[in-house]
């Protein structure tokens, strides 16, 4: 045991001391914070106003086109062409609406020097959709107040009843979220510091200082004491990223944003304006909306998921790590890691390319069966808990995890003692067998 520390501690502290590891840790916050802030920054910044002068020849849309945030609208009473020369020297867009004799006036024509946004084209297109459409009503003896008073939005609210008759009010789509997220998760760290593993392996062959270790380590303690190691580098260097990256965000947030937030307030409230929603919410709607997004976060167990989170990120690392020293240990050259590694990677793969239906049906029989198949459950359960999983699944999914762990790193230790000391033979999966059998 003293010696899988000392181990240990070596892959540890050389690893942590590495430039790269410092550069990652840093970078990968900075990286993640940029993706929450700068979108944000971006658009509070990027935004330009934009001038559309409105030559509507049927005089139907007249004052029908409300000035919005960074658009501004200005009717015109020119010909086309007069209209169009001035709106385009002043670096205005011309929005044309012809007369029409017997048709409906749905067309239009919108001139400008530069490529109009998506959003200057929607609202133009919405407006006069609705104008059409009640003049349309009219005509047919319809009054179009009338008929918005009778449209409806329905507000439909999943609760989710437990066992013992407790209610908790849950949304699919923040649960569908986080599940993705924390499977997509699982599976890159397992990859990247499983990798880790096979190549720390690889090196030392092709080196041939595993030769001088084992003089003084039996070779299933070197393996143990690299896959540990290397796990703690990567639970280290994940709890500095969530730390970071969460520090980096709150500066962002109070030093840039602080000072405009009123102004992203007022931006907000006037986009929901556009939206045809009220200009101010009232108190008792945000009492409302605060309670809704209370009870959709308590619905959903965050200590289970940390917990869980951390367990099946150890022990899918631990599985998967295992086989990859072994992967490591058997071949001399990477062009021959590939038949290995394949086999190895198709239940991480598989499990990933199920995330659609697993987040579809988190409860259902392939969902349940996938999350206790050992080489599957570290991203599959990680992606049915923020549905709500039953605690003996997790604690039945967790305990053949961990007994399949330490059957594979037996099997593994088989294979890398025999296969770190065998130079320039292509081997096979026939000599695996061999070797486990040995």
């Amino acid at each position: 045991m003293k010696k899988i520390l000392l181990i240990i501690q070596r892959e540890y502290l050389t690893r942590v001391r590495k430039k790269s590891f410092v550069v990652m840790t840093l970078l990968g916050p900075l990286l993640m914070a940029a993706l929450v802030v700068l979108p944000v920054y971006l658009a509070e910044n990027s935004t330009s106003n934009v001038n559309v002068d409105v030559l509507d020849e049927t005089g139907w849309f007249f004052q029908k086109f409300h000035d919005q945030e960074n658009l501004h609208f200005h009717y015109v009473d020119k010909n086309v062409e007069q209209a169009k020369a001035d709106a385009l020297a002043k670096g205005n867009m011309l929005l044309y609406i012809p007369l029409t004799r017997l048709n409906l006036p749905e067309n239009a024509e919108l001139f400008s020097v530069k490529q109009p946004g998506l959003f200057v084209r929607n609202y133009i297109k919405t407006v006069m959709k609705q104008v059409v459409e009640d003049k349309k009503m009219l005509a047919k003896g319809i009054d179009p107040n009338v008929l918005k008073s009778i449209k409806a939005h329905i507000h439909l609210v999943t609760i989710k009843v437990s066992d013992e008759g407790t209610e908790k009010q849950s949304n699919t789509d923040v649960e569908t979220g986080l599940a993705i997220f924390s499977g997509i998760l699982i599976y890159m760290f397992v990859f990247m510091y499983g990798a880790q593993v096979m190549r720390g392996v690889m090196e030392e062959k092709q080196n041939r200082i595993v030769e001088v270790i084992i003089s003084s380590v039996k070779p299933f303690q070197l393996m143990m004491g690299k896959i540990i190691g290397v796990g703690l580098v990567g639970l280290t260097q994940f709890l500095l990223w969530i730390v970071l990256t969460l520090a980096l965000v709150g500066v962002f947030q109070t030093g840039i944003f602080g000072a405009g937030a009123s102004q992203g307030a007022h931006v907000l409230t006037e986009q929901m304006a556009v939206a045809g929603q009220s200009a101010a919410l009232s108190h008792q709607t945000q009492s409302a909306a605060l309670t809704e997004i209370s009870g959709i976060l308590s619905a959903i167990n965050f200590k289970v998921m940390v917990f869980s989170f951390l367990f099946y990120f150890l022990g899918g690392y631990l599985l998967y790590s295992s086989l990859f020293a072994a992967v490591g240990g058997a071949v001399d050259h990477d062009a021959d890691v590939q038949q290995f590694m394949l086999p190895v990677s198709i239940p991480l793969i598989f499990s990933v390319a199920m995330t659609g239906v697993i987040a579809n049906q988190p409860d259902g029989a392939l969902a349940l069966w996938m999350s206790m198949i050992p080489f599957t459950s570290p991203v599959i359960m990680m992606m049915r808990i923020p549905f709500g999983v039953p605690y003996w699944q997790i604690g039945l999914s967790a305990g053949i995890l961990v007994l399949t762990f330490i059957f594979t790193t037996f099997l593994a230790g088989k294979i890398y003692r025999i296969g770190i000391l065998i130079y320039g033979k292509k081997v096979g999966y026939s000599d695996l067998w061999k070797w486990i059998r040995y």
